[in-house]
């Protein structure tokens, strides 16, 4: 065993007992829900018990998987664009501040449009392929991204900043060494938040239009009237954003190993 093992183990431990609260809140709140459904004998058709949802899933697995694929496809798809687009928009406005003036406002009003109008529109002209539901999902994403990045270039440690200009370095050669690393925090703040956003985005853009995924899913089991269903596609859909906020967390992990340290000897 490395010494670097043990102390990797003893994170694990710490992450397992910090997890162990909120495993007993869901459990218990799993056991209520149960139990309020043996006692009071509500149908299932208006509320199923947790073990009947998870039977059903189980059963209707292979529809599940084939919905979920489309679902994720659009999900990584439409968060990757967004991503890139937050990045250099950023460094846009970063760079050139007339930029930011002009631009931030309109970015700003675009988070107030209501996805429930403009998803429609939006396979109306893009039609019904993948195309919308990318492009529904960065316009719910990036915007986080975006806010999270400028916050991250304006925490960059002055004395820094100064002391390579001193030194004659170029203003992007400044970016790179100071102003992106001192970034890096707040963008995978606004990551975590965004990656929350990004399934229900592609599960409401499929709404609007598609031929599958996991809101075709949801909206075909509503319509026959079978609410065991709906929830285990909410189920898997939560599943999937959880595993995408910890992949998140493991490529914080990986590009700053330095910050989970910091936040052991806080």
């Amino acid at each position: 065993m490395t010494p670097s093992q043990p102390s990797r183990l003893a994170a694990l431990g710490a992450a397992l007992t910090r997890g162990i609260p909120a495993l007993l809140a869901g459990c218990a709140f799993l056991a209520a829900w149960e139990l309020y459904v043996d006692l009071s004998g509500i149908k299932p058709s208006i509320l199923p018990a947790p073990s009947r949802i998870v039977t059903q899933g189980w059963l209707n697995r292979e529809a599940l998987i084939a919905n979920t694929w489309p679902t994720l496809g659009a999900t990584l798809g439409g968060f990757a664009l967004s991503l890139a687009f937050a990045f250099v928009a950023s460094i846009l406005m970063d760079f050139m501040p007339f930029m930011r003036r002009a631009l931030l406002p309109i970015f700003i009003a675009s988070q107030t449009l209501p996805l429930v109008a403009i998803a429609p529109l939006v396979v109306l002209w893009f039609g019904f392929g993948l195309l919308p539901k990318i492009l529904l999902v960065a316009l719910v994403t990036f915007f986080p991204l975006l806010v999270a990045l400028l916050q991250g270039y304006e925490s960059t440690d002055r004395d820094i900043a100064e002391l390579l200009h001193s030194m004659k370095a170029s203003r992007w050669r400044i970016f790179r060494l100071a102003r992106l690393p001192s970034a890096l925090p707040y963008f995978f703040a606004g990551l975590r938040i965004s990656i929350t956003y990004a399934v229900v985005g592609a599960i409401f853009a499929e709404y609007a239009g598609a031929a599958r995924g996991l809101g075709i899913y949801i909206l075909n089991a509503k319509n026959n009237f079978r609410p065991d269903l709906v929830l285990a596609a909410v189920l898997v859909s939560a599943v999937l954003t959880l595993c995408l906020f910890g992949l998140t967390l493991l490529i914080q992990r990986l590009l700053m190993p330095w910050q989970p340290s910091g936040e052991r000897r806080r």
